[in-house]
């Protein structure tokens, strides 16, 4: 990756943020547009850009981070957390972790045509089918 984004200058301090949590791999704060109050972004300090890139030890790290934020969200908000995996605005992989103060703000089924009939779920199983 050659150019820093956005979250390494916020994790570095050059760029302000809310922060909620940081340990020695991870880094978390607000959202500065938020899906809903208390919408954390959890990424790891080292920039890789998709999330599935990043090495076991980070990927676990983050995971267990984003844990500690949606409990605390829980805790104190008294809400389940969501989670969102995206990456599609900063080239840092990053976890969404939003408050659910309501069954809409992360609405999955939006109306896109999707096949469901036996023959296509198969047909996509069978895409997908791997063993490792």
């Amino acid at each position: 990756m050659n150019e820093e984004s956005v979250f390494s200058k916020i994790i570095r301090g050059d760029i302000p943020s809310h922060k909620v949590y940081e340990d020695e791999q991870t880094y978390a704060f607000l959202d500065i547009n938020p899906l809903s109050d208390g919408h954390v972004l959890v990424v790891p300090k080292k920039q890789v850009d998709k999330i599935y890139d990043l090495d076991d030890d980070t990927y676990q790290a983050l995971f267990a981070t984003v844990k500690k934020v949606a409990k605390r969200i829980n805790d104190v908000l008294g809400v389940r957390a969501g989670l969102v995996v995206e990456g599609l605005e900063v080239p840092h992989a990053h976890v969404h972790v939003v408050p659910m103060y309501d069954g809409d703000v992360l609405k999955l089924h939006h109306g896109y045509p999707v096949h469901t009939d036996t023959a296509d779920f198969q047909a996509m199983a069978n895409k997908l089918y791997f063993e490792d």
